[in-house]
């Protein structure tokens, strides 16, 4: 599975993460059924965190990744 960072696009885990539609959900994002904006999914993941359209990043690249400890 590849390794998804801060750097790392809203396309990237579109396209490389099986479930990264939902992860994304799970955390605020809603890419919905296309993109409204063609430039929002070449963000970053910081820079959606940062505009406030990302929850929790520190969990989301955990879920990601694969490191997420169940609870």
């Amino acid at each position: 599975m590849p390794e998804f960072g801060l750097d790392s696009s809203i396309r990237d885990v579109l396209d490389r993460h099986p479930t990264g539609r939902q992860i994304l959900w799970a955390h605020g994002y809603d890419v919905g059924e296309g993109f409204v904006d063609v430039l929002s999914q070449y963000q970053s993941l910081r820079d959606a965190h940062r505009a406030g359209r990302l929850r929790d990043l520190p969990t989301l690249l955990e879920a990601l990744n694969g490191t997420l400890q169940p609870s």
